[in-house]
């Protein structure tokens, strides 16, 4: 059984990922941060999608901001770009066989460029959707078609908060037997779209001031969002 923390509603890792993957051999991997609760106060499709079964970490460390200051007591930091090279290693290990979903040609190239550079043990087949609010039947087909014709053991989904949870929660019971991870902005870091931050951010928990600096966009962005979050987090 999964060791997890149930804060504002939801079932959160608190242990190593890595750990937590030998007893967890499929299903869903979600991440939760701030912005991602602000948009679920909105948006049923993804608070069901980040309440289903399956393994749900931090998405940096200030979900947990009011776990902490209720409690005295921290979550088990597990990021998103942290999840994602640990189950790399994980498939280095056995020489396993992934598959990227989402983003553009151009940034699927690049990842499978990288891959082949760092990871030569590991098989990669890639797939670009339609860049649309929400893939059609016809869609998804395709994309089923691609990823059994593949038979990967993990496919690695980056749509973009909700889409990328949503699809996951609707589509998973098509994907028997694999993990479904959504990790959105990881593919443009991987990628190098963007300069991947100094590990000294992430050891400072200064990894949201880190891509603010990156892309001052975001925080315009997802600031509606957040200071929801910070509004359920003070109640109570």
């Amino acid at each position: 059984m999964l060791d997890v923390v149930d804060y504002l509603g939801f079932k959160v890792l608190n242990r190593d990922y890595k750990a937590a993957r030998t007893d967890f051999l499929a299903g869903s991997v979600l991440t939760i941060s701030p912005n991602s609760y602000g948009i679920t106060t909105k948006n049923q499709a993804l608070k069901r999608a980040l309440k289903r079964p399956g393994i749900l970490v931090l998405d940096g460390v200030y979900f947990g901001l009011g776990y902490f200051l209720r409690t005295g007591r921290t979550i088990h930091k597990n990021q998103g770009p942290h999840i994602f090279y640990q189950e790399l290693e994980i498939q280095k290990s056995k020489h396993g066989r992934v598959f990227f979903l989402g983003a553009t040609e151009s940034t699927l190239r690049t990842i499978e460029i990288r891959m082949a550079q760092d990871y030569p043990e590991i098989s990669v087949g890639t797939y670009s959707p339609p860049f649309k609010d929400r893939l059609s039947d016809e869609d998804n087909e395709v994309i089923r078609e691609r990823i059994q014709a593949f038979n990967p053991a993990v496919i690695f989904v980056g749509m973009t908060c909700p889409k990328q949870e949503i699809w996951v929660d609707e589509n998973i019971e098509d994907y028997p037997g694999k993990i479904l991870m959504a990790v959105g902005g990881v593919f443009d870091w991987f990628a190098g779209n963007y300069s991947e931050l100094h590990p000294l951010w992430w050891r400072l928990r200064l990894a949201w001031l880190g891509r603010m600096i990156q892309r001052p966009e975001i925080l315009k962005r997802n600031m509606p969002n957040i200071l929801l979050y910070v509004r359920d987090m003070l109640k109570g």
